[in-house]
């Protein structure tokens, strides 16, 4: 990855590595789970895990689910109920990439789950 336009990280190709950190989104990930992340193919759906930036926070990425389209981003939100370190609090997300695998520590493929 390089450091983008704000201080954003952006992908030089198709694929990136990206790592959890925090709990927001436990059970599904957890903190320091290795993730592949494809910046690039079909369009991120509803339920979606999702590598993000908050357009009031353009320095971070966050990895959250993707709900649904809003003002040309999306609103995210973390599977960990309890953590509300998402959309709830920051509004909405530009899409940086679709999560597509964890390979470390349990290799995992994602796709689509309902909210």
């Amino acid at each position: 990855m390089t450091a983008g336009g704000g201080g954003t990280p952006r992908p030089r190709g198709p694929l990136a590595a990206v790592l959890v950190t925090g709990p927001s989104m436990v059970p599904t990930l957890r903190h320091g789970d290795a993730l592949l992340v494809r910046t690039g193919g079909r369009a991120v759906r509803a339920g979606d895990i999702v590598v993000a930036v908050f357009r009031s926070r353009p320095g971070l990425l966050v990895v959250k689910r993707a709900v649904r389209p809003a003002e040309g981003g999306w609103w995210v939100r973390g599977d960990n109920e309890f953590v509300t370190d998402d959309s709830r609090v920051h509004g909405v997300a530009d899409v940086w990439g679709r999560v597509v695998a964890r390979y470390w520590p349990r290799p995992r493929r994602f796709s689509e789950q309902p909210l």
